[in-house]
């Protein structure tokens, strides 16, 4: 069974970390990508700008209801929760979860419970511990868990607390993220 579904999540340094991971994807890349990066509230979408000069894939911010496909990057609007339904997402303004909206652990939950073992969960640099109880529940439901090595972060607070919660499958440094999630979809079938 293929994945079909990447979630990514990431705070403090997470442009740059982005912009390595992304860089490092082809064009045919199998999976969809969704991705929470922690902003302020009212940013606007030039982060989707930003990161789509560092990547072949198109990036552009999520619109409530939007079917997913493959081979596309789907960000997470400033101030709004992204929540994955089995081939769709959907946009919440629910209460931020750890101080966060976006917030991480919203997206992880919500995409392990629509896509079970078919999902890949990638934690990134952060400041906070969002994103532990996602990346927990991932790997509950069969999907892998891969982890920044904390010590090519730029904030190692999330690596370190997800890394200490969960048995992960994989702690890579940034440059061997996006390697590892080409080879699991295509050793996969993706």
């Amino acid at each position: 069974m293929a994945y079909e579904l990447i979630v990514i999540g990431t705070s403090l340094g997470g442009l740059s970390a982005l912009k390595t991971l992304l860089g490092a994807l082809p064009q045919d890349f199998s999976a969809a990508l969704a991705v929470v990066q922690h902003r302020h509230r009212e940013s606007d979408q030039g982060l989707g700008n930003f990161l789509q000069q560092f990547t072949v894939l198109p990036v552009h911010e999520v619109e409530d209801k939007e079917r997913i496909q493959a081979g596309q990057v789907y960000l997470a609007p400033a101030d709004y929760h992204l929540l994955v339904e089995y081939g769709y997402f959907s946009l919440s303004v629910d209460e931020p979860v750890s101080y966060a909206r976006p917030s991480i652990d919203v997206l992880l939950e919500s995409a392990a419970d629509s896509y079970n073992e078919r999902v890949i969960g990638v934690i990134l640099t952060g400041a906070n511990q969002d994103g532990v109880k996602g990346l927990s529940t991932l790997k509950a439901r069969g999907g892998v868990a891969i982890v920044q090595d904390p010590n090519t972060a730029e904030s190692p607070v999330l690596p370190k607390a997800a890394i200490a919660a969960i048995a992960v499958d994989a702690v890579l440094p940034l440059s061997q993220i996006a390697p590892r999630l080409m080879h699991l979809c295509a050793a996969r079938g993706g």
